[in-house]
């Protein structure tokens, strides 16, 4: 492992309103998964050695710093530059002490990841949730494992993420899934849609945060053609997205209005949450330190 140097780790957040995080921490900087169309990629980020996973030295020194110098208590996301339970946190433990010392200072958490090793943590977020949020958000955007394996090579299987999202559910912790991004012309259709829908709401999912398309950016982009022409050889993909968004930064699909009409539909019609401010809302639920003391 490679270890980086850092000042602070633990930020303010740029978008508070994102799951209720008014905080961001990044323990590592590149990530192993191989997701063809990850934002994370792009030339704004500066991380040319990307698919190499990185730890930024002295970390848990660092956050144990920042959050005693933290005055306001909230939410702290992980996750949103690099997965924080890539393979190598199995043995270096950086993510669950982090979440240790989160609930020692009595910080929440907001988690994203596509990797069922969530599952060793669920006593420490069982710990948080008792006086803080602890949202865990299981990133699925096709429940076909079969194109899952082309667009996100070395991420677990989505089944093995729905059985994560069902031990997190079933364990009582607020769990639900970023159904971001639906690539166009590959994931856009209702079938895809309802699929994942369901199979959430039948995992014990709370919640799906949905974004009807990707972000495409310098350096991101370029990587996203290559890739989909080894992935996908012969069938013009490239192409399409060129012809159709240049270098637009974000590539709605072009069938968002109906595939967000099947969305809803499917959600309200199994009791799922949608709407940011209603998950922010259901995510303090329970919580001894209550809402009010956000809002």
């Amino acid at each position: 492992m490679e270890y980086i140097p850092a000042k602070s780790i633990v930020n303010r957040a740029k978008d508070p309103g994102w799951f209720g995080a008014i905080y961001n921490m990044n323990i590592y900087r590149g990530c192993c998964h191989g997701c063809i169309y990850c934002d994370s990629r792009s030339d704004c980020y500066h991380n040319t050695d990307f698919d190499r996973v990185k730890a930024k030295a002295d970390a848990l020194r660092i956050i144990r710093d920042d959050l005693a110098r933290r005055a306001k208590r909230g939410v702290v996301a992980t996750g949103a530059m690099s997965d924080p339970y890539n393979p190598c946190e199995a043995e270096l433990l950086l993510t669950r002490n982090a979440l240790t010392l989160l609930e020692a200072y009595r910080f929440g958490t907001a988690i994203a990841t596509k990797s069922d090793l969530i599952l060793r943590d669920i006593d420490i977020l069982s710990s948080i949730r008792q006086t803080m949020p602890a949202i865990c958000k299981i990133t699925i955007t096709t429940c076909d494992d079969e194109l899952a394996a082309r667009i996100e090579p070395r991420a677990p299987s989505p089944t093995r993420r729905l059985a994560a999202v069902e031990g997190l559910s079933r364990a009582g912790l607020f769990t639900g899934i970023l159904m971001m991004p639906i690539l166009p012309f590959l994931e856009d259709n209702p079938g895809n849609i309802r699929d994942i829908v369901a199979r959430a709401a039948g995992a014990g999912a709370r919640f799906i945060y949905p974004a009807m398309g990707m972000t495409c950016r310098a350096g991101q982009r370029e990587h996203f053609y290559r890739e989909l022409e080894v992935a996908f050889p012969g069938q013009g993909l490239a192409e399409r997205y060129q012809k159709r968004y240049g270098t637009r930064y974000y590539c709605t699909s072009p069938r968002a209005r109906a595939l967000w009409e099947v969305f809803q539909e499917e959600c309200d019609r199994l009791g799922l949450l949608y709407s940011m401010k209603e998950i922010v809302a259901a995510s303090w639920q329970g919580c001894e330190s209550g809402q009010l003391s956000l809002f």
